[in-house]
């Protein structure tokens, strides 16, 4: 089977999982422009839909947390399989394994909440001075028809992208925090990089590392629509051990604060030997 490349993909089809048995989804392959691997970013949004699946309507997802286990194959359909850990009077619990023929690719935990009428706060705020989205000096990362990402530097001199998602969502609020959660994987790994002694701040430094997200967790704060530009504010928190941490703010063009990310990225400098 050779998976359809994801320019020639709807993402709502991304998002629209086949039930083969109780808590069992099957979801489609693409193929991105790296070739070889499956984005992580698409397992975990699908993991995410299938976990809904499961649970009232009335709740929506405030966190998960995800393993990459191994890199999924863009030439087979992924299988979701989801256990019902716990559904409480305002929680619901879900774990999700995400399968292919070689074994597991991902797990996935993620907890949803009914809405409650409490205090709402935000401290997070767009920096004064950052360049808006249709700034022509911005470097270009855009993936074709499907999302548009570009690089920034913060006047306080953090990396980050604004990004929005091209494609149609359509209404459901699920599919937004989905759609968010795919967007959220192609955010973090430029910051990793950047305290890299070989980092050059350029398009040609990728080629000089080997990476792969470790894991990635997600707090969602607020809804939000990912056909609207959304600042994400990544900043590094070091290098060890060919691990690199980086966290971060999301918020949307408007500056409300939609979301706040996390992830852990395998780093190794390509050797010729």
């Amino acid at each position: 089977m050779t998976a359809p490349h994801i320019g020639d993909v709807e993402f709502r089809d991304l998002l629209e999982l086949e039930s083969h048995g109780p808590d069992t989804f099957v979801g489609i392959a693409a193929r991105y422009p790296w070739g070889s691997r499956l984005f992580g970013g698409q397992v975990i949004a699908q993991a995410t839909r299938a976990a809904a699946a499961t649970v009232d309507p009335d709740r929506a997802v405030h966190s998960l947390h995800s393993y990459f286990i191994r890199p999924g194959s863009p030439n087979e359909p992924i299988r979701y399989e989801v256990e019902r850990l716990r559904d409480g009077r305002s929680f619901s619990t879900r774990q999700v394994v995400a399968r292919q023929s070689a074994g597991a690719i991902l797990n996935l935990s993620v907890s949803f909440q009914r809405d409650e009428d409490e205090a709402d706060s935000q401290p997070a705020s767009i920096p004064e001075g950052l360049p808006r989205p249709d700034d022509p000096s911005l470097q270009d990362y855009s993936w074709g028809k499907l999302l548009d990402r570009r690089a920034v530097e913060s006047p306080d001199g953090r990396l980050g992208y604004w990004i929005q998602l091209t494609a149609d969502v359509g209404d459901d609020p699920i599919d937004h925090t989905c759609a968010l959660a795919f967007m959220s994987d192609a955010a973090p790994s430029r910051a990793a990089r950047s305290p890299h002694p070989d980092f050059k701040g350029d398009t040609s430094d990728r080629n000089r590392f080997q990476g792969a997200s470790l894991d990635h967790a997600i707090w969602f704060h607020r809804q939000c629509h990912p056909n609207e530009w959304h600042w994400f504010d990544t900043r590094s928190h070091g290098l060890a051990g060919a691990r690199g941490l980086v966290t971060g703010d999301v918020l949307s063009e408007h500056g409300v604060h939609v979301a706040t990310i996390a992830q852990e990225v395998l780093l190794r400098r390509r050797r010729s030997d």
